[in-house]
């Protein structure tokens, strides 16, 4: 019996019961090796995290002036940066499958079960935690978080 670690730390295909790994992320959930509806790189994804996080800067710039110099001041502005994060993640991935970083580098989030929509619960359960980043950094042979794995979703490339 594996560790519950296992499709992790052990060998690839160890937590599985498989006898060989997977050729290609996503393999194993079916998915094509390359091109539309394959697995998304963790390159992508970082760069899509990081679109959203200078878009939420930039949208709470026009309603917070930061000062640099003012420890408070920016200190709330971080507050109402990660705020205005939030709904620009939770949001469009609730009816859409896509925050407008993902729009930009051509990923979506999809659900495993084929659902049209991923839905309020899952969308505020994937922001939640990326914010916590680790479970964001974790990643299987599929190229799946562990966010994935327990919103039952995986992030695929639109092109």
């Amino acid at each position: 019996m594996a560790r519950w670690t296992g499709e992790w730390l052990s060998a690839p295909g160890a937590a599985a019961g498989e006898d060989e790994p997977p050729r290609w992320r996503g393999e194993r959930l079916g998915l094509p090796e390359n091109g539309a509806g394959s697995a998304a790189t963790f390159g992508t994804r970082v760069l899509a995290l990081l679109v959203d996080l200078v878009l939420a800067s930039l949208v709470t710039a026009l309603f917070r002036r930061p000062d640099f110099a003012d420890v408070a001041t920016m200190q709330a502005f971080n507050w109402w940066a990660v705020g205005t994060w939030a709904v620009i993640t939770v949001v469009p991935v609730t009816f859409a499958g896509f925050t407008p970083g993902m729009a930009v580098t051509g990923i979506r989030v999809a659900r495993l079960d084929g659902g049209a929509l991923v839905g309020p619960v899952r969308a505020l359960v994937r922001g939640a935690l990326t914010f916590v980043i680790v479970p964001a950094l974790v990643r299987d042979n599929d190229g799946r978080s562990w966010l994935d794995r327990l919103t039952g979703t995986v992030v695929v490339r639109l092109r």
